[in-house]
């Protein structure tokens, strides 16, 4: 892939300034397709495709989950993790106002506004992983290590099976 045609993003701006290698992945979106879209596009295993998903509690503080694309969040169990009454989805207007990204397009990295990350446990474990870069059809293949050092995210293990 040529460099000219790699998205420039807040996420890409973080990863070049801290220089870290990263590789550009881009795809067909399709609207409500999600990470079985992206996986299939790719040609990759679901499970190492990341949803980042904008939540937040019942005071409306804002917060990022990280989730395998294959899994689902227990909110109820997060939750009970963190402390707090309930967690739910952000609206797509809220999501937006605090990282500066589209849903569909939301990247952990380089967001608006700085929020405390929960990251699935599992992911630390695989090899590799594939986030949104920041655009609707753009996604980047990094280490779980980067997040991890990037984003200092608490590990929880809140993911639950659904198809």
């Amino acid at each position: 892939m040529a460099k000219d045609k790699i998205p420039v993003t807040s996420a890409t701006r973080l990863l070049k300034q801290a220089r870290i290698d990263f590789t550009p992945h881009l795809y067909t979106y399709e609207e409500r397709g999600g990470t079985n879209v992206s996986a299939r596009e790719l040609g990759v295993d679901e499970h190492h495709v990341i949803k980042t998903l904008i939540m937040e509690d019942e005071q409306h503080q804002p917060l990022i989950v990280l989730m395998h694309g294959d899994l689902e969040v227990s909110t109820k169990e997060l939750a009970r993790i963190i402390g707090v009454k309930n967690i739910s989805p952000c609206s797509p207007d809220t999501a937006l106002k605090h990282t500066g990204y589209q849903v569909g397009g939301t990247s952990p990295l380089g967001t608006r506004k700085e929020m405390p990350v929960y990251m699935e446990a599992t992911i630390a474990a695989l090899p590799f992983i594939y986030l949104n870069g920041g655009k609707r059809g753009f996604l980047i293949r990094v280490t779980p290590q980067v997040v991890i050092d990037l984003l200092k995210p608490l590990m929880v293990k809140v993911g639950i099976k659904t198809r």
